[in-house]
């Protein structure tokens, strides 16, 4: 869609991407530890990656920023039906010369993230991180991007 929106051959950012790595990596924080108000869990950033496409999450916390305005804007999606907010990632910027600029966003606990944790908590649907089987080796972030 985004090839074709720019007057480009359907096929033009997939062919690009067709022997790279691709990854989903959807993130956790452990709320029980850092959930208290105002916590940063993402700092203000974009990410290097293709497309960045963020779907309900089960805690708010996830704010975005307005190119037009500057203005942090808290990401809300409807109670009902099936959402995604899609941004663009620095390779995106780079692959159009900066015509579609990478996507500023954070995470951070707020008022609604302590709502949610709370009922969830009282509901019995919290799991906690630190009694999770660890299947992944400890490394570092560049370990983890070559791999």
């Amino acid at each position: 869609m985004a090839a074709i929106g720019l007057g480009l051959p359907q096929e033009t950012f997939r062919e690009a991407g067709r022997y790279g790595p691709h990854l989903l990596a959807p993130t956790a924080s452990d709320l029980n530890k850092y959930g208290k108000q105002d916590t940063i869990l993402a700092g203000f950033h974009t990410d290097l990656n293709f497309l960045t496409i963020h779907g309900r999450s089960r805690f708010p916390g996830l704010n975005i920023w307005a190119r037009n305005t500057g203005k942090r804007i808290p990401v809300r999606f409807p109670a009902t039906g099936r959402y995604l907010l899609v941004q663009a990632g620095k390779q995106l910027e780079h692959l159009t010369g900066g015509l579609i600029k990478a996507g500023f966003h954070e995470v951070v606990v707020n008022e609604a993230t302590l709502d949610a944790l709370a009922t969830k908590t009282q509901a019995g649907h919290l799991g906690r991180l630190d009694e999770v089987e660890p299947i992944y080796e400890p490394m570092k972030v560049g370990q983890q991007v070559q791999k």
